[in-house]
């Protein structure tokens, strides 16, 4: 972590949001927190945008903290604000993008907080601070209608986009004839009932 830039806890992001209850600004305050506490690799404070669509991004979500995250000179030392390097988070990047509902920019944003959500090790919606995988499902029903469409079988969302990825480059992922015969088959399919993550930090509710 470049020492400009100061991780912050999801409890003092959504105190600072314009509008704590939205699903949006809960999705990016979990992605921002994961990233600065390194449960997502490689980390990106920034979820892989540039540093300008970032600070645009925490000022709209959450009004002036920009200058809190970052110090004075932001601009020019935001590295941890460029995008990540790994080809995975591009490919996923584009998926999203490329079945968005819509031009708005908060759509490229949760693109971008999607795919960061999966470089963790925790279900998808866990590394996003999201409350449950149903919450993570109405984001993807209204801003990514088709790719939440093709999911028919219900299949676990960072499974789903990774098999698509998988589709695309003609990469077969199991031998079975069918998901239904697959040993891997409840990794894959059915609830993700694990308790949400803890999203505060217990130890410090302020920045850490």
């Amino acid at each position: 972590m470049n020492a400009s830039i100061r991780p912050v806890s999801y409890d003092w992001l959504l105190a600072r949001a314009r509008n704590p209850d939205d699903g949006l600004t809960r999705a990016f305050a979990g992605v921002i927190q994961a990233a600065g506490k390194g449960e997502i690799q490689p980390p990106s404070l920034g979820m892989g945008l540039s540093q300008d669509k970032f600070v645009t991004l925490l000022e709209r979500y959450f009004p002036g903290t920009s200058r809190e995250i970052c110090d004075e000179s932001c601009s020019e030392a935001c590295a941890d604000c460029v995008p990540l390097q790994a080809s995975e988070f591009d490919d996923l990047v584009a998926l999203l993008l490329a079945h968005r509902s819509d031009d708005a920019e908060h759509t490229e944003w949760l693109a971008h907080a999607i795919a960061s959500g999966c470089m963790g090790g925790n279900h998808l919606y866990q590394d996003m601070g999201l409350p449950d995988r149903q919450a993570l499902s109405v984001l993807l029903e209204r801003h990514f209608t088709k790719l939440y469409l093709k999911n028919l079988g219900n299949m676990k969302w960072k499974k789903f986009f990774y098999k698509q990825l998988c589709d695309r480059a003609e990469v077969k992922m199991c031998p079975a004839p069918s998901c239904q015969v697959c040993n891997d088959y409840k990794s894959c399919f059915g609830p993700e009932e694990d308790s949400p993550v803890l999203m505060a930090d217990q130890t410090n509710h302020a920045m850490i």
